[in-house]
């Protein structure tokens, strides 16, 4: 089930290749059909939206219930077991805590000749978060989403998710969503919400930023609605990359890997360790503790695709293989994790020893779940406060400032042929 795989043999290459390819799947059908999608809720509005639930939902919504109301939110409450909206509150805590850290404030500084510059921070005035259905609620998904948005100071927060079969919400989304300080929340799916939220409609307003995560109609929306207001990430399929030694316990490290195969057949669970010996007891426990699991279908697919135990000569090239794979989840169950933790370049999300596992991360210690995938921690970042603000430059010369500098400006300006900006800056001393 789990590819036992020695690094850098032919057969390790190729294994490695093909992980970092298998997000490159062929969208050209899926953009035709959503390109039609956003041209017709840009024309039509609501009337189209009502069309599309109807079609992909099965669910006739009145454009009077497009909108979850008071009473569906009170009544939500009642439906959900009062533990677990305490966990909600609890791991609410912990992100607004870990998120209120990364706030910036504006600045400004003083230079000679009365010079004024600084740089002026401003939160966003409406973000849009979207959250799937389906069979599974994912109320983490809206905690994560909302939270930064709250914490960097977002007027309004509104929130599309399609309807079940009987036109309701989930009650765990919409407890999440209270929960969050979410404005608006709206009974819409697909690519249809991110075209509602990046245009506008009747009942929905447009949004400056969307976020959210969503399948390859969604994620191909919010790659055509950029532009029109900016989109957090298109995120790939789920991965783990755990770097083990001999201290690691195997059945953890089993769990951890098992507990990403089960996201879906396309994700990457991967094992990089020193001992060969080890990555079978891992192959075992895998082969144990997956005959419990809910999802093993799914889980031993993801496994045979993208799943592999790789035995390498050192630490050190566990660590390359690491930053080359650029791995959205990293664990280092290792004896020293905090000796290698500068050596690593590229992960979404880091976790240390042998009590970390990523589980944690994905609901409530307090960093956002929302990372980087198939390679793109290499140059993205997980979601943050900063993602819900814009910076603004800000420019205070004087008469005598303006002199000291005119000429050196001027000369700029000449040599790139804007005889017009040079003289916005000499007609001033004429």
């Amino acid at each position: 089930m789990l590819k036992l795989i020695y690094g850098d043999n032919d057969e390790g290459r190729q294994f490695l290749e093909k992980l970092l390819e298998r997000s490159k799947e062929d969208r050209a059908n899926v953009a035709e059909i959503v390109r039609e999608i956003i041209e017709n809720v840009k024309k039509n509005g609501d009337s189209a939206l009502k069309e599309y639930t109807r079609l992909f939902d099965g669910v006739e919504i009145p454009r009077e219930s497009v909108k979850v109301t008071e009473k569906e939110l009170s009544d939500a409450y009642g439906k959900v077991d009062s533990k677990l909206v305490e966990v909600i509150r609890r791991a609410k805590e912990n992100i607004e805590k870990f998120h209120s850290k990364q706030k910036e404030n504006s600045w400004f500084s003083t230079e000679s000749e009365g010079i004024i510059l600084g740089q002026m921070y401003r939160p966003l005035e409406t973000v849009g978060v979207y959250v799937p259905g389906g069979t599974a609620p994912l109320p983490s998904s809206v905690l994560m989403n909302v939270i930064p948005a709250r914490v960097a100071g977002v007027e309004r927060i509104i929130m599309a998710t399609p309807p079940s079969k009987d036109g309701s919400v989930n009650p765990v989304i919409l407890v999440a969503a209270c929960e969050a300080g979410v404005d608006e929340i709206f009974k819409v799916g697909g690519a249809q919400a991110v075209a509602a939220m990046a245009v506008g409609t009747e009942s929905i307003p447009k949004v400056d930023k969307i976020v959210g995560p969503g399948n390859i109609y969604v994620a191909t929306a919010k790659r055509m609605v950029f532009g029109m207001c900016d989109i957090d990430m298109v995120a790939g399929p789920s991965e783990i990359l755990v770097i083990a030694d001999e201290s690691a316990n195997a059945s953890y490290v089993a769990a951890d890997l098992l507990s990403q195969a089960e996201h879906d057949t396309m994700a990457s669970s991967i094992l990089v360790t020193v001992s060969g010996e080890f990555a079978k007891k891992v192959q075992k426990e895998i082969e144990r503790q997956v005959q419990k699991l809910s999802r093993k279908d799914i889980i031993i697919k993801s496994l045979e695709n993208y799943g592999a135990a790789i035995v390498v000569e050192n630490i050190r090239r566990a660590v390359e293989i690491a930053n080359m794979i650029a791995p959205e989840h990293l664990e280092l169950c290792v004896n020293e994790p905090f000796n290698l933790l500068g050596d690593i370049k590229n992960a979404g999300a880091i976790f240390l020893g042998h009590y970390a596992p990523e589980p944690l991360g994905d609901y409530f210690a307090g960093p956002n779940h929302v990372l980087p995938t198939s390679g793109t921690a290499k140059f993205f970042s997980p979601l943050n406060v900063g993602d819900f603000v814009k910076k603004s430059s800000v420019i205070s010369y004087t008469r005598k400032a303006l002199r000291h500098v005119a000429e050196d400006v001027i000369l700029f300006a000449k040599a790139e042929g804007l005889t017009a900006h040079a003289n916005a800056v000499s007609i001033r001393f004429e």
